[in-house]
């Protein structure tokens, strides 16, 4: 059963949502633009160590609290590990901030124009696992790269399959169909995934509801019926690449649309900084993505 008071949090609440689930192909990349060079690691366990450490110091800062933070995404093994001495989870909700847990093992190779997510064949023991944590929600990244109606079509079938499966378990699943912000399709690839994503909605059975983390459309307002549908909780988007001063102007051009991000929000911090500095700059950075989710800039039609 999802928590009603996280959810009305999500629903309603000003703010964003912190991605801090870069997973082991990403770690390397992640720990790199912290200032950890790949040779401060010599195993898998010790780079795990590091990017855990950078996640607790973003967690206990105390400029991270759920004043304009609503919610953080998780790795899984974040979600498993302690913070100021608590579970994750649990340090996140007495800071007022809804935890979510990364689900998905990455992706497949292309195939019409997209790509799948790998199965998920121990998906039930991780939901029961993190609700018992006190996860309240769920992510899942699939990407779109060309305009192709056949392959959206399946990654928007299969990010609702997986959505269904997350629902039964009680939890709250962010379906992320990324358009690859890169593509020279980019354009009428957001128009298919809009009516794809809708057809998908509209089919839901009871009242579920879901949440959806998309790219920001090369057409501002593109989403505004996504915002609107009474199936889903939030929208959200992901900076894709953007950084952080182009994401937020972008951004603020959508109605309704909080972010969702993670090399955005983390670009600035350093592990050389002091306390101070680096609460200073994660500080900043709050600031100027928690604007951009809530103060919207009129688009002309």
């Amino acid at each position: 059963m999802l928590d009603q008071e996280m959810t009305k949090k999500i629903a309603d609440g000003n703010g964003f949502i912190a991605a801090l689930d870069q997973s082991g192909g990403s770690t390397p990349k992640a720990l790199k633009g912290y200032g950890v060079e790949e040779g401060a690691w010599s195993t898998e366990e010790e780079m795990f160590g590091l990017i855990h450490a950078m996640r607790t110091r973003i967690i206990t800062s105390p400029v991270f609290t759920g004043d304009k933070v609503l919610g953080a995404i998780l790795f899984e093994r974040t979600m498993d590990g302690q913070a100021g001495g608590k579970p994750v989870p649990q340090a996140l909700i007495e800071r007022g901030v809804v935890p979510f847990i990364k689900i998905d093992k990455g992706l497949e190779d292309e195939a019409n124009g997209v790509q799948l997510m790998k199965p998920m064949p121990e998906l039930d023991a991780l939901l029961k696992r993190a609700g018992a944590l006190g996860v309240y929600g769920t992510k899942e990244r699939s990407v779109v790269n060309l305009a192709n109606r056949e392959g959206i079509a399946a990654i928007v079938k299969q990010q609702f399959e997986v959505g269904q499966q997350v629902l039964a378990a009680g939890l709250m699943p962010i379906l992320e169909p990324e358009v690859n912000i890169k593509s020279s399709e980019r354009a009428e690839a957001d128009q298919i995934l809009l009516e794809e994503i809708l057809k998908n909605l509209d089919a839901l059975p009871g009242d579920d509801k879901v949440m959806l983390k998309l790219s920001l459309p090369a057409r501002s307002g593109l989403f505004d019926p996504l915002v609107d549908h009474p199936r889903v909780l939030r929208v959200v988007a992901l900076s894709g690449g953007f950084k952080r001063p182009e994401a937020c102007v972008e951004l603020a051009k959508n109605r309704g649309i909080i972010a969702s991000f993670s090399r955005a929000l983390l670009e600035d911090l350093r592990h050389q900084m002091s306390d101070a500095e680096f609460d200073a700059s994660l500080g900043g950075a709050i600031d100027e993505i928690y604007t951009a989710s809530t103060a919207k800039t009129p688009v002309a039609a």
